[in-house]
């Protein structure tokens, strides 16, 4: 079959359905499945006692085997003279009982409420792209008109969504009850079978229309429905299951190294998703043992937005790391319980064995892979609307290095960490090194959050150390940043950890930092500590909008100038600054706004090369200075920019003349509230590269 669908998007493309039904002519059409394959959920809704109005009968041979197992009172219509001859004739003799009649199915002559089922084996598939819609809705108003009350109107349907979205909302506004069976493929069969499960659509009249819809879905033809309030969620558990079996027979019939496919798998009860599956495989010409087929990867629970389980480059290294020639890795869904690793797995083990690659053995066993045989460990302890940025939460989680963490979530984007605070006990400051990080078993999860506080001195982000690092450029000395105040301005709040750290651990510092979302300043002050005073202050407001009224103004400046901050619009290829931040004219203004020694820093997050180039030369044509630091297994850069004159680009001589002012830096940090950060100056300068 060449008309399989390469994205899920696709099953509600008007194109796709309109080829396919035109490569599929005039051929009897039985993938729908026939009498043994649909039996099941037919005897269940249509008893043989019944008078069965079949719809649009065609030269199907279901109503002959309906007929052979006692359903003697079956009336088939259809508009073709030419098909109602052939099967009267074909049937005259062996079934003189069951007749066919030519009927346009819009307009029938039978009374009201002389049927106790319809059904209807791909009619409606066929009329509902003519006219508009026009037949189609014509047709199941009629089919309503000749139903009893009690009676059920059956469709088996490829559910395109504007099919089974016009039979649904038709039928909904009526007041029926509508529930949909997705039928289960047959394995093995990828090769001479529709790629598409059959759903079977039951529509259920009742003497008064119910006040509020009732939209069922279940799996198979005896699987427990599952409630939906929306007709718009019925559809897309509709594309979930189209999707899935798409994806099942592209994988076991090839591989494709250089994609990342995925699905995500919902629970059969609530509905809600449970699991998202990506499937990595290894490249053509790669050494693999030849019994290492198929494992599965179970991704620790506040894992998931790491770099090696989030990103294309980092399943590369997971899956060239576990050598299987291919690999599922598995990653749990937020507001899911999940018992244990072997119940995970009992309940992976039925549903992934689909995703095998093709020629892997029947019998050929499959291991789960994981990181320290543990599920990890996540508690969400807030969620909350932003008016700006959408649903948010706020949850703890065990980092594979045995430490506590809170990250601040927006749902939307759900596989990036906005911002992330190390958890210490309240009473208690954590003296461990971040660069001396041990793999260690977790504990158990702490019982309550209360009892811990985000420790000011961890700076989660490598980025934001490296900024704080880069504060070795104003190149003054301890004694000199003991006693001069430094001013800093940071566009982009976040949880608070960087401009927080400021505060705490750089002597007569002045921060100001702009935020759009009064949402995060909420969030950072009540669950990442941030605590803002006269020497921390926030300004509610549009960065942009803010440095063009300073730069008018002409009456203040900054030693340093960060901007950490996200762009909502992923589609542009830069996720961090907005296009706007790093125009010429914000640059030059960022530069007016600068002491003479004072140094701007960006956050640039940009996986275009051509558009990051681009913006390098924006900003050197501004900044004669830049110094870079690319973060480690990340796609994060921060460039350091200083307004003075170019300085040599032999970076040996840069670093050295760094040295100094980095160690009277790491002294200064030391000495801020009595405690020590966690953060390696020295270090941090040693990877800086010259643009």
């Amino acid at each position: 079959m060449s008309l399989l669908p390469r994205s899920a998007e696709e099953f509600s493309s008007a194109e796709y359905w309109e080829k396919f039904f035109k490569k599929r002519g005039d051929k009897a059409f039985e993938w729908y499945g026939d009498y043994n394959t649909l039996c099941g959920v037919l005897h269940r809704y249509i008893k043989v006692p019944d008078q069965v109005l079949v719809v649009g009968c065609g030269n199907s041979e279901l109503s002959e085997q309906l007929y052979d197992v006692g359903y003697k009172n079956l009336t088939n219509i259809d508009i073709s003279e030419t098909v109602v001859t052939h099967m009267n004739q074909r049937n005259s003799e062996r079934r003189p009982g069951l007749t066919f009649q030519q009927v346009d199915a819009t307009q029938t002559p039978y009374e009201d409420g002389s049927f106790q089922a319809a059904l209807d084996k791909g009619t409606l598939d066929a009329v509902a792209s003519e006219g508009e819609g026009v037949i189609a809705r014509n047709m199941l108003t009629e089919v309503g008109r000749v139903l009893s009350v009690g009676g059920r109107y059956v469709c088996v349907t490829l559910a395109q969504e504007s099919v089974i979205q016009l039979a649904v909302e038709l039928f909904v506004e009526l007041g029926w009850a509508v529930r949909l069976h997705c039928l289960q493929e047959e394995r093995g069969k990828e090769e001479d079978s529709f790629a598409l499960p059959v759903f079977v659509l039951v529509c259920t009249k009742f003497r008064q229309p119910m006040p509020s819809p009732i939209l069922e879905m279940c799996l198979g033809e005896d699987g427990a429905p599952t409630r939906l309030s929306q007709v718009a969620e019925l559809l897309a558990a509709v594309r979930e299951h189209q999707a899935y079996s798409v994806l099942r027979r592209r994988l076991r019939t090839g591989t494709e190294s250089s994609s990342n496919l995925s699905l995500t798998l919902c629970h059969v009860k609530t509905g809600l998703p449970r699991y998202t599956l990506t499937v990595q495989d290894c490249p053509p010409g790669a050494r693999v043992p030849r019994s290492n087929h198929f494992a599965i990867f179970i991704v620790p629970q506040g894992s998931e937005t790491a770099w090696l389980y989030s990103s294309a480059e980092g399943r590369k290294q997971l899956a060239a790391s576990a050598n299987f020639r291919r690999l599922v890795i598995v990653a749990m869904h937020r507001n899911q319980e999940y018992t244990d690793m072997q119940a995970v797995q009992s309940e992976l083990s039925p549903m992934v064995m689909d995703l095998a690659p093709p020629g892997m053995p029947a019998n050929q066993q499959v291991p789960f892979l994981s990181v320290g045989g543990d599920l990890g460990w996540r508690e969400e302890v807030s969620r909350g609307l932003s008016e700006l940025s959408g649903e948010y939460c706020v949850e703890n989680v065990r980092g594979e290095d045995g430490e506590l963490y809170r990250r601040l979530v927006f749902l939307s984007n759900a596989a990036l960490v906005q911002s992330e605070g190390r958890l210490v006990s309240s009473n208690t400051a954590s003296r461990h090194k971040k660069k001396n990080k041990k793999k260690v078993k977790p504990s158990a999860a702490p019982k309550s959050s209360s009892s811990l506080s985000v420790d000011s001195g961890f700076l989660c982000c490598a980025h934001h150390e490296v900024m704080v690092a880069g504060l070795a450029m104003l190149r003054v000395g301890a004694q000199q940043i003991k006693d001069a105040p430094l001013s800093v301005l940071l566009v982009g709040l976040g949880g608070g950890g960087l401009p927080q750290f400021l505060r705490d651990f750089v002597p007569n510092v002045f921060v100001e930092v702009v935020e759009l979302d009064p949402a995060v300043l909420d969030v950072a002050k009540e669950w990442f500590g941030f605590r803002p005073d006269e020497r921390l202050v926030v300004t509610l407001g549009d960065g942009l909008e803010h440095i063009a009224a300073l730069q008018e103004g002409g009456t203040r400046q900054f030693d340093v100038i960060m901007f950490d901050v996200d762009n909502k619009d992923c589609s542009v290829g830069m996720s961090c600054p907005p296009a706007a931040f790093v125009e010429t004219s914000m640059l030059q203004k960022v530069r007016s706004l600068l002491t003479p020694r004072g140094v701007f820093m960006l956050n640039l997050v940009c996986r275009d090369p051509d558009l990051r180039r681009s913006v390098l030369e924006r900003v050197s044509a501004v900044f004669p200075t830049i110094l870079s630091r690319k973060i480690q297994d990340e796609v994060n850069e921060v460039l350091l920019c200083s307004p003075g004159n170019k300085e040599t680009s032999d970076t040996a001589v840069i670093l050295q003349s760094l040295k100094q002012a980095g160690e009277s830096l790491q002294a200064i940090l030391r000495s801020g509230v009595g405690r020590e950060p966690h953060i390696d100056v020295t270090e941090l300068l040693k990877d800086l590269r010259v643009e």
